[in-house]
């Protein structure tokens, strides 16, 4: 195995990761307000001479070239504003953005727009095949940084999105997260009981299936003090659940007849990660991404007061493992979790909602999306980098595997249910 410098390095100044999403959305947001446009390459191509004559022509290929210099310096500087390691990143990032070109490519034939196939889905395919077929050094995979990709793209798409949008979406799917959480979390809970899974488990994968996946499950840890190979495990059940999930629901809700209203806040309400949320929304529709976007930060607002709760619950049964715990659990533990990327996500809307003229917004925002839709895109060939199916079949006893399952299974059931309801 290659050995390569950490991939976290001590500086004087780092930033949490939302943060930096914030500063980095701001940014592009910034850079396009003042004339510096995200110009996207051309991908869209009808038979082979097209191909080669517009999508590989000198020009296109320049500017190919422009965009991932441009992307490359964007991730590279949120990669040095969160400690990470800018040599290993940079070892990195070619080997995701290769691959996601490639992704476009694909995704820009005749053939994949006729049956309606989005980028995501290649970038997120090509990802897992080369994760699970060729397999990736420890290394190259700890350099990987989905959740800045996803969440970068997420601010961008505030540039679209109606702040009176959020108003309505949000509170209303705010009700559905109060609900989804409680319910679900309580039968995740009792149903880990049931098949005698260890506490800790229990508590993560309560966490995971109900509120917002691989955060939640962190969060809990944290506030349990749990073991780290446990937290491992449970987030590669929520990786690996949420892919399925984010190409079946789709085509289910179309089968189903569902409105994208309806669709968007039962993909944001049931789906575990906020990735496979935007991908699987991404697969239905415009209105889909914006509620589905809307509804899944609802759940994660609430990551906070969850992680709060738990903290609560764990010190003061008197739990073994929480008679170590450094300090007893405050109101700041709320401010901590709180997602914070969300902020960008809603100063974004709010400035195209009010303060922009609609001159400038038009201008600006058909580059803004051709960006949001490429880190999107990186985010899934990342995600697919990062999941191992393998790992579902490491842990000898399956009941932990058991007990997700079926607590996602009554996740998607009772979240269709009340999304029809809210939403119709």
């Amino acid at each position: 195995m290659s050995t390569v410098s950490p991939i976290l390095v001590k500086r004087a100044f780092t930033l949490h990761e939302d943060w930096v999403v914030v500063v980095l959305g701001a940014l592009l947001i910034a850079l396009s307000l003042l004339g510096v446009p995200f110009v996207a390459p051309v991908f869209n191509w009808l038979n082979t001479a097209e191909l080669t004559g517009k999508v590989l022509s000198v020009s296109n290929l320049r500017l190919i070239l422009t965009q991932f210099v441009y992307l490359a310096a964007v991730a590279g500087i949120g990669a040095w504003l969160t400690g990470k390691s800018v040599r290993n990143f940079a070892l990195g990032f070619p080997l995701v953005y290769g691959l996601t070109l490639v992704a476009l490519v694909v995704a820009g034939s005749a053939q994949a727009r006729g049956f309606g196939l989005e980028a995501v889905i290649f970038s997120l395919l090509i990802g897992l095949l080369v994760s699970n077929v060729f397999g990736l050094p420890d290394w190259l995979r700890a350099t990987l940084t989905t959740e800045l990709f996803v969440k970068i793209g997420l601010v961008l798409l505030g540039t679209s999105v109606i702040f009176t949008d959020i108003l309505k979406a949000g509170s209303l799917g705010l009700v559905q997260a109060l609900v989804v959480v409680l319910s679900v979390w309580y039968f995740a809970f009792w149903l880990c009981r049931k098949l005698k899974v260890d506490d800790e488990l229990t508590m993560m994968i309560a966490s995971g299936v109900s509120i917002c996946g691989v955060s939640a499950a962190i969060a809990t840890s944290g506030a349990i003090k749990g073991d780290a190979k446990k937290l491992s495990y449970v987030i590669s059940l929520v990786l690996i659940t949420a892919i399925p999930m984010m190409i079946v629901m789709p085509y289910a809700a179309r089968w189903l007849g569902l409105s994208q209203e309806v669709t968007g806040a039962w993909l944001g309400g049931s789906i575990d990660t906020t990735g496979a949320v935007v991908a699987s929304g991404t697969l239905v529709g415009e209105t889909a991404l914006k509620i589905s976007t809307i509804v899944k930060f609802s759940q994660n607002v609430l990551l906070g007061v969850a992680a709060f709760a738990i903290s609560l619950y764990w010190t003061y049964t008197n739990h073994p493992a929480a008679q170590d715990a450094e300090q007893k659990p405050t109101l700041a533990i709320i401010w901590e979790r709180f997602p914070k990327f969300v902020l960008g996500f809603v100063a974004a809307s709010l400035l195209f909602s009010f303060v922009l003229a609609p001159a400038t917004t038009e201008a600006v925002k058909g580059g803004l999306k051709s960006a949001q839709g490429l880190w999107f895109a990186l985010a899934f060939t990342s995600i697919g980098l990062e999941t191992n199916f393998s790992d579902l079949f490491k842990q000898e006893n399956k009941r932990p595997l058991y007990a997700f399952l079926a607590a996602q299974t009554f996740n998607i059931f009772v979240t269709l249910g009340i999304a029809s309801l809210l939403f119709r």
